[in-house]
């Protein structure tokens, strides 16, 4: 089974999302049958690469809302990511273009590293104290060693901004064609959605339902054919 995940590394509620989905994946008895996806969205896909400012003046010039607002709104978030076992720090993080880590997502998932890059991406932007955005491309070169890449291919495609871009714009077409307006968007072999950050009893439930519901091979029977077996291949007796 297939799950494929939009979501942005600036995204608050993907970093909690995809932490409840991966506890119901832990529990679930066919895990180890289920391949994860993580497709591109970008929550500010117009901000310029370098546009960077803190988070709490983001939301206040974005959303409307007053500097109180913002906060008590990051504090919210802080509390349900501990619920997690996540760190969060609530004040003095900043907010900028993510275009480039979606590009990198992209190279990391051909070299097998995609959920290894995304994890640490997460952590790096959601609790450490260094900035995801001010640093340049040095930092996200650090952070793609740090998931197992290597670092010349990593520059190499931050250095060409023309690689990777394609597929990141056709992951961000695809969420408009499957009706994904917000992230995290959770699609289980492309019948079921799941939209937020919803409890981690919800994907469970999500997983069993889609697990049981796959359609069966279905057999085209044109009579007994010759064929070979475990016991080895019939031989006509004429």
């Amino acid at each position: 089974m297939k799950v494929e995940i939009w979501s942005d590394i600036a995204c608050p509620w993907c970093y909690v999302g995809k932490a409840r989905f991966e506890k119901a994946l832990e529990a679930f008895p066919h895990r180890d049958q289920v391949e994860v996806v993580h497709r591109s969205f970008e929550l500010d896909p117009g901000r310029a690469k370098g546009d960077v400012q803190t988070v709490i003046s983001m939301l206040t010039k974005k959303y409307g809302m007053s500097e109180a607002q913002a906060e008590a709104g990051e504090d919210n978030l802080g509390a349900q990511a501990a619920a997690e076992g996540l760190s969060y720090r609530t004040r003095g993080r900043d907010h900028g273009s993510t275009f480039d880590m979606h590009r990198l997502l992209h190279f990391a998932k051909d070299q097998g590293r995609q959920d290894e890059l995304i994890q640490i991406l997460y952590k790096a932007n959601f609790a450490e104290e260094r900035s995801l955005f001010a640093e340049g491309e040095e930092r996200l070169v650090e952070l793609a060693v740090e998931a197992g890449l290597d670092a010349d291919g990593a520059r190499k495609v931050l250095a060409d901004p023309t690689a990777y871009a394609d597929d990141v714009r056709a992951d961000e077409r695809e969420a408009a064609q499957l009706g994904a307006n917000g992230v995290p968007f959770f699609v289980l072999d492309r019948k079921y959605g799941v939209s937020g950050a919803q409890p981690a009893e919800v994907f469970a439930q999500a997983l069993t339902q889609a697990w049981g519901e796959r359609s069966p091979l279905q057999l085209i029977d044109q009579g007994d054919a010759d064929a070979c077996g475990p016991d080895g291949c019939a031989v006509p007796q004429h």
